[in-house]
């Protein structure tokens, strides 16, 4: 029986069986996502790849980025399991991971359309990333995102209900529930690739660590709101700086000059 001050257990880092396998196959996807990086460099839009070939990538950074986000919500739901644990954990975990997995889908669509769009103007492509920082920054202070956050910081009263379903999809069910709201609460950081670039490395590391901060520390609430404030106040140097911008935005150059001429 689950003692009642339990249902609001925050997930926090706990090295169980479960919690090291998925740190592990994290840096291994890690491992792998340097590789790409390395081997691609970092550019605007979908710089040229091919559907299959970007979904593969995103796969691996869904991995890598958000497998050390869901491990504290792993170990927490093995705690309900009373048979076949392994078995169902992989089903929670292969599930969620292929729900952010199969956003490659959308993300693939919009940076085509930035392909098209980015190749007219110098200004196109940094007038783009203010739009996205903006929107992200004002989407990690909205009550929308905090209502998710709330859930991704107290998700075990859902997986306790969970448990106590029956059927072979439970685990897969309760796999997409929880993914569900993870997206809504992170999908404006991985909107972030469109302006800082798919493969910028030091992008992922840093919507990464944000992402697993927000979710599991204490004042994780708070580490969220300033990053979406951090992200206003980069949209603003972006407008005013053109250096800021040719550093920041890929496809910038030095030389873009003011955005009020566009």
């Amino acid at each position: 029986m689950t003692a009642p001050g339990v249902l609001a257990e925050r997930p926090s880092f706990r090295l169980t069986p479960s919690t090291a396998t998925l740190l592990a196959i994290a840096a291994l996807a890690w491992a792998g996502v340097i590789a790409y990086a390395r081997d691609m460099g970092n550019g605007a839009g979908s710089m040229g790849i091919s559907l299959p070939v970007f979904l593969a990538m995103w796969a691996l950074m869904m991995t890598a980025m958000m497998a050390p986000a869901v491990a504290p919500v792993a170990s927490l739901y093995a705690r309900t399991i009373t048979s076949d644990r392994v078995a169902r954990l992989s089903v929670f975990v292969g599930g969620y991971l292929l729900v952010w997995a199969l956003t490659g889908i959308p993300s693939y669509a919009i940076l085509r359309l930035v392909d098209h769009a980015a190749g007219h103007r110098d200004n196109t492509m940094r007038a783009i990333a203010v739009v996205v920082l903006v929107t992200a920054g004002a989407y990690q202070l909205s009550p929308f995102k905090a209502r998710c956050l709330r859930h991704c910081r107290s998700p075990l009263a859902q997986l306790l209900h969970y448990g106590n379903v029956k059927g072979r999809l439970r685990d897969l069910k309760v796999a997409l529930h929880h993914a569900g709201y993870c997206l809504g609460c992170c999908w404006a950081l991985m909107a972030l690739f469109v302006a800082f670039g798919v493969m910028n490395l030091w992008a992922m590391l840093g919507l990464a660590a944000v992402v697993v901060s927000e979710k599991v520390l204490r004042r994780g609430e708070a580490i969220g709101r300033l990053a979406g404030a951090t992200l206003v106040v980069l949209a603003a140097l972006v407008i005013a700086s053109p250096s800021v911008a040719h550093a920041l935005i890929p496809g910038v150059p030095m030389s873009s000059g003011s955005m009020t001429h566009m």
